[in-house]
């Protein structure tokens, strides 16, 4: 059960980060969280808490 918690909290972080980036047009940001998910996560992460 923690895992899955922890899945959809990531995603979701992931999710919000891949929404943002689309709709400030940050491409170059976009690109660097796919290429590395940590990146992605932590945006999504500090989107949620700023």
């Amino acid at each position: 059960m923690t895992q899955l918690i922890i899945f959809i909290t990531l995603f979701a972080a992931w999710l919000t980060h891949v929404i943002t980036c689309f709709a400030a047009a940050t491409w170059g940001f976009l690109i660097a969280g796919a290429i590395m998910f940590p990146i992605a996560v932590f945006h999504g992460f500090y989107i949620w808490f700023t």
